[in-house]
């Protein structure tokens, strides 16, 4: 097929459909009608040969061709964009939407700052969070679907480009009134006393040491150091007490209150949940924990984004108030 024959309007509509999966919803964001959006992919469908979407209880689905060609599309159109300043951006004017992919331990800790700012310096903007620990993760940043995902990764593929936000270690939460409250935390209480922890994922799962491995992209799955803990407690002779595991860290309080149940979840996040309720109290685990990096990833075709890199500079703004900014202690437990 030869570039003179097309009309390069139609990548805009395919790009849109492809996000949206949805032709009225495309049309809005192109100022097309439906029928208009309808007539264009029907000409580019006679281009490449190939029925591109096809039309499912649930949207518009890619055909096989259009997953194959949606990366590279979708990058062109993005540096034709940069390299020709179109649609200059203008946090005060923008309506554009950002998808970010976090958990809700960052959603507390980051996004809820980062949206209170974002209502005074872009009203018009929204946040939409998508959770990161879907198995689709790099998938999903390949096809553009997501911005920025936020998490703590041990290996990072060269396509993608990543930023430091800041570094946490770990902290034991427990109920106030709790037995151990009055002293110094012993690494034979982590035996004595059932443990809450976060997994996202396990074995079955594909996780292999605390981390998922996806399209070069590997992802934190368990939210504590195993191993730390499991050798602090070595000379107890006892193992730790795995007696609740859950996705998410909403359940914490409530598991913790009323029980002598301990939980081990990362620093950033006792503070918060410390802070929130005050029916929690925070101390320093018995043992030498690791530290660990919470990271922004995203795609490097968009590096130059104008609007892409406002957001990366507000949500490192963000974990800077959040006592990071790549260098960051984070949350500092009693012992």
């Amino acid at each position: 097929m030869s570039i003179g024959r097309m009309d390069l309007n139609l990548l805009k509509v395919f790009d849109a459909v492809f996000e949206d999966r949805n032709l009225v919803l495309a049309g809005r964001r192109l100022h097309l009608s439906q029928s208009a959006v309808s007539h264009a992919l029907t000409r580019l469908r006679e281009l490449v040969g190939d029925e591109l979407f096809l039309r499912t209880g649930k949207g518009m689905a890619p055909t096989g061709r259009a997953l194959a060609m949606a990366p590279a599309l979708r990058d062109a159109l993005r540096r034709i964009e940069a390299t020709l300043g179109v649609e200059p951006f203008s946090p005060a004017q923008s309506s554009r939407r950002f998808v970010i992919a976090a958990n809700d331990h960052v959603t507390v800790v980051l996004l809820a700052p980062l949206s209170a700012a974002l209502l005074k310096e872009a009203p018009g903007v929204d946040l939409v969070i998508r959770p990161s620990t879907r198995l689709d993760l790099a998938e999903q940043i390949d096809l553009g679907r997501i911005d920025l995902a936020i998490g703590i990764f041990s290996q990072v593929p060269a396509r993608l480009n990543t930023r430091t936000l800041l570094t946490h270690g770990e902290a034991i939460l427990m109920r106030r009134g709790h037995p151990a409250a009055r002293r110094k935390l012993q690494a034979k209480d982590l035996a004595r006393y059932p443990l809450v922890t976060m997994s996202v994922g396990g074995q079955e799962e594909g996780a292999v040491d605390g981390f998922i491995l996806e399209r070069g992209l590997a992802r934190q799955s368990e939210m504590f150091d195993r191993h730390a803990l499991e050798e602090g407690l070595v000379a107890t002779g006892l193992p730790p007490r795995l007696r609740v595991t859950v996705p998410h860290s909403l359940a914490i309080p409530a598991l913790l209150r009323g029980s002598d149940m301990l939980s081990i979840v990362p620093a950033s996040l006792a503070q918060a949940l410390v802070r929130s309720g005050g029916e929690l109290l925070m101390r320093q685990p018995p043992y030498p924990a690791g530290r660990s990096m919470l990271r922004a990833v995203w795609h490097r075709r968009n590096d130059h984004d104008a609007a892409h890199t406002w957001l990366r500079e507000r949500v490192a703004a963000a974990a800077m108030a959040a006592g990071g900014g790549g260098d960051g202690q984070g949350a500092r437990a009693a012992p």
